[in-house]
């Protein structure tokens, strides 16, 4: 795509305007001896969080006492938003998201943490450890972009402390905005990070960025593959036996648990799961780092009612106790970093969950609806034996999965076009007919020849697992998205016939007040094509307006002064 330089001609924005397009706040937690874990700095310094979200972002940002990491380590968590200050500048949401894929949507009630956490020994400090954490508070879903700006700044911010912070900040407010299908280069501490941000039409194929993108760009600029892959192969090493299991149990929106050593580890883990639903956008809630000390932990951990449709990230094996009426739990142990393939998580039967010194394993009574892929898992393990680099292995299964859901979803698109009414039946004076109601029904009759088959090789039950996806909010979801975009296609089509329509011989023979109603009816048309909404060509647009002078030219002129007031 184009590339846009910081050096475009700014806009003057309101403060602060660019660097919340990429980021709501910069947060540092501390560990102090008397109040345990406390914010230290928030900037910009008059972002507000409400203290509920104060609170969790402090919990959040340091790994539970269990996981005993020392060092740096990197992790992602999820929160809901709790009131509080909402930016005036998430107005142009709109337009990124008409742009962005529906699966890189801004958060519209969450907000992702990204978090680079540092303990280190220390004799200056009393309980002889440095422990602080920075904390990127962004509604964008960029782990990859947001982990790697993290790996640049905090190193340094924790050895030169809050000037270089405020610098950072001030960078960040001069790149440009995230255009969707645009490729930018952002600098921050002497070095340009470059990235694509996807757009709904690029190829679903991530693509390496052109080298003469980069030719009059010194330093040579740090290129990031993706803002938002993970490494899929290295989080997914220990249930590649069951990934397509997992892959239906996401689909279907289920209740699932993921205890790990380290936030690190069950915050890729839960990322990686949502994300192997691409396209689809993944629904339910999901917090890839979750702790006891959560404002939601009595609602998720309640027995009262059936366990929420959310994917759960913790290491406190505390949860395994009170969790264990969840239908699904996933136990991973300690990531090995040799070479060869590790232990295979086992499948088991929820009952073995006796205690906190459970083994690792995928605990569930569920079983899966399609066969294992056997062809996918012998070419990875190939891939293992013959040292074939993680980002290849990741592009296999990322391939896969992808597949493996379009193959799923195409049967439910076809028949949802075929309830679109037919182009002819759509005519200028009368309001357009309905789209027709989903029959689940004829839906899964319609799969005898035109089913889920015809792209996948995969046996099993396809028609028990649709069956099952029309109770997930998966299929609300993806429903709603179709109808709404039917309807406003539906709406553009109307517009589109109205202009190519002989308006003059409609207005011959109808009253003043049939005329008014067209000029108001086409007027409210045009602001919500404008707008964005409606997927209509620019030369419509400029009929519609023609027309509407036109009709008010027509009507005497005390209608026209109160149609267009001076």
């Amino acid at each position: 795509g184009p590339v846009s330089s910081c050096r475009a001609a700014r806009t003057p924005a309101a403060p602060w305007a660019r660097f919340s397009a990429w980021l709501e706040c910069v947060c540092v937690v501390t560990f102090d001896l008397e109040l345990g874990q406390a914010l230290e700095l928030v900037y910009p310094n008059d972002f507000r969080l409400t203290d509920k979200e104060k609170s969790s972002i402090c919990y959040l940002s340091f790994p539970d006492s269990h996981s005993g990491c020392l060092g740096d380590t990197q992790f992602s968590f999820r929160m809901r938003q709790c009131g509080g200050q909402r930016s005036p500048w998430h107005a142009n949401d709109r337009h990124y998201h008409s742009r962005a894929p529906v699966t890189l949507q801004r958060e519209p009630a969450h907000y992702f943490g990204y978090v680079y956490f540092r303990q280190v020994k220390d004799s200056s400090v009393k309980r002889g450890y440095f422990q602080k954490s920075l904390v990127l508070v962004s509604r964008l879903p960029f782990v990859r972009l947001f982990q790697a700006l993290l790996s640049l700044i905090a190193p340094e911010y924790f050895d030169k402390l809050a000037p270089c912070l405020e610098a950072v900040c001030s960078e960040i407010d001069q790149w440009p905005v995230p255009l969707p299908g645009q490729t930018l280069n952002l600098p921050v501490m002497g070095v340009v990070v470059q990235v694509h941000i996807p757009a709904r039409v690029d190829k679903s194929e991530s693509s390496p960025l052109k080298q003469c993108d980069q030719e009059n760009l010194l330093p040579a600029p740090m290129v990031l593959p993706s803002v938002h892959e993970l490494d899929l192969f290295r989080c997914f090493r220990p249930v590649l036996t069951h990934v397509q299991t997992l892959w239906e149990l996401m689909l279907l929106g289920e209740p699932l648990l993921v205890l790990a050593p380290s936030p690190d580890v069950s915050s890729e883990m839960v990322l990686a799961l949502t994300s192997c639903l691409q396209p689809l956008r993944f629904c339910c809630d999901f917090r890839p780092y979750f702790t006891i000390h959560d404002s939601e932990f009595k609602e998720f951990t309640t027995r009262t009612q059936a366990p929420p449709n959310v994917v759960l990230g913790v290491t406190n094996p505390f949860f395994i106790k009170t969790l264990q009426h969840w239908p699904h739990i996933l136990r991973v142990g300690e990531p090995k970093m040799s070479g060869d393939l590790p232990k295979q998580v086992k499948l088991k039967k929820p009952s073995r969950l006796k205690t906190l010194d459970t083994k690792p394993g995928l605990y569930t009574a569920y079983t899966a609806y399609l066969h294992r892929d056997k062809a996918l898992l012998k070419r990875l393990l190939k891939g293992v034996q013959k040292k074939r680099p993680s980002d290849v292995q990741s592009a296999l299964l990322r391939r896969h999965l992808l597949e493996l859901t379009q193959s799923f979803i195409i049967p439910l698109e076809h028949y949802m076009a075929s309830l679109m009414p037919l182009q002819k039946s759509i005519t200028p004076w009368k309001t357009p007919p309905q789209i027709r109601p989903f029959s689940q029904d004829d839906f899964l009759r319609s799969l005898e020849h035109a089913g889920p088959q015809l792209t996948c090789i995969l046996k099993g039950d396809w028609l028990g697992l649709y069956r099952r996806f029309f109770k997930s909010p998966h299929f609300d979801g993806w429903y709603r998205q179709r109808h709404k975009e039917m309807a406003l296609k539906l709406e553009a089509l109307h517009l589109e016939a109205i202009c190519e329509a002989n308006i003059e011989t409609w207005m011959k023979d109808k009253s003043e007040v049939e005329v008014v109603d067209l000029v108001l009816k086409l007027r409210e048309k045009l602001v919500r094509a404008q707008g964005h909404q409606l997927p209509v060509k620019e030369a419509t647009l400029q009929r519609t307006q023609l027309y509407i002078e036109m009709v008010i030219g027509s009507l005497p002129k005390d209608l026209q002064a109160v149609l267009c007031p001076p």
